[in-house]
């Protein structure tokens, strides 16, 4: 099963439009850097705060990701529009959905 990490945080209002465009470089560098990373879904929620949903292979590939920090320009760019961290957490993916049973 992969590992899940949820991350909750908050982002001035001024600072909104920035984490978004920041948001694809970010995901590029994941790709290009992080081994076992699978993908990422980012939530806004009401008053400025977000949810970072990201899945990996396995609790290792998360916890070297950790590890790295903000090592490259497009990871650092969107961690530098965010204000407070809120929570962060780490699971484990307890129910595939149909539409990827074929993958898992």
């Amino acid at each position: 099963m992969s590992t899940i990490e949820l991350t909750r945080f908050r982002v001035d209002e001024d600072k909104a439009a920035e984490l978004l465009a920041a948001r694809p470089g970010m995901l590029a560098d994941f790709a290009a850097d992080r081994s076992g990373f699978i993908a990422a879904q980012l939530i806004s929620l009401p008053g400025g705060e977000w949810l970072d949903v990201v899945e990996w292979e396995t609790p290792e590939d998360f916890a070297a990701s950790r590890d790295k920090g903000a090592n490259r320009p497009g990871i650092a760019r969107f961690f530098a529009a965010i204000a407070k961290l809120v929570t962060a957490e780490e699971g484990t993916l307890a129910d595939v959905p149909a539409a990827n049973q074929a993958r898992a």
